[in-house]
């Protein structure tokens, strides 16, 4: 598995947030979102030299070395490698609580506390890329089967990234094609790269949440640490 980093911080988004957290990063990701916050782990045919190649029971044993019981799988997306699966009961193994940050576009039987799906909304195209990436992107980022059985197996929250208003009828459409989801597993994050326009897109937002008994989900990474990788 190629792992780019692993390091302790605290969850910074969803319904654990500021839960002290052990972060494995995987490298690699099918889709090419324009606000990605993590473009470093997205990963292509020439990163051969990025991360590093380890075993389940490799990641699971410095994992273990870290003084923390929540474990966050991320990227990248973690649930394109086999060996997730293995992974996920070895940490279980171990007593910890795991949380799989994930797309939804890709299904593993994994072993998880917390399944936290990312759908991603029209305004995830690659507007600036070439018009064969955004056509892949716009093809691959929704598998609506996929996050269905993800709903249905796991405990979930589906965390929408919202730019503009416009956003939020868009996710209410996707949300009407799905069963099984309550309106609590249901967060609205503000795109944004600083604590300000944060703020700005906050009380719209919010008012959405409170009207249709969704939760309001803050970025707190950008209040503790502000626009900085933190590893």
């Amino acid at each position: 598995m190629k792992v780019l980093e692993i390091y302790q911080s605290r969850q910074g988004e969803g319904l654990w947030t500021g839960k002290p957290s052990v972060f494995v990063r995987f490298l690699g990701c099918r889709l090419r979102c324009r606000f990605c916050d993590s473009v470093y782990a997205r990963g292509n045919d020439e990163d051969d030299g990025l991360g590093a190649d380890l075993t389940p029971d490799e990641i699971a044993g410095r994992v273990m070395l870290l003084p923390t019981a929540h474990i966050v799988l991320t990227g990248g997306e973690p649930m394109l490698s086999p060996e997730i699966v293995e992974l996920t009961k070895l940490l279980k193994d171990h007593d910890c609580q795991i949380t799989i940050e994930t797309s939804g576009t890709i299904f593993q039987p994994v072993v998880c506390d917390l399944m936290s799906i990312s759908p991603k909304l029209s305004n995830s195209l690659p507007i600036h890329d070439e018009p064969s990436v955004i056509r892949q992107h716009d093809q691959d980022r929704a598998r609506p089967e996929v996050v269905q059985e993800l709903v249905l197996r796991y405990y979930c929250q589906l965390k929408f990234v919202i730019d503009t208003r416009e956003d939020l009828s868009e996710t209410e459409e996707y949300l009407s094609h799905f069963h099984g989801i309550e309106p609590s597993q249901v967060l609205l994050m503000p795109q944004a790269v600083d604590v300000e326009t944060m703020n700005e897109k906050m009380h719209w937002i919010e008012h959405f949440c409170s009207v249709k008994g969704y939760r309001y989900c803050p970025r707190m990474q950008l209040v503790w640490y502000g626009n900085q990788r933190k590893s």
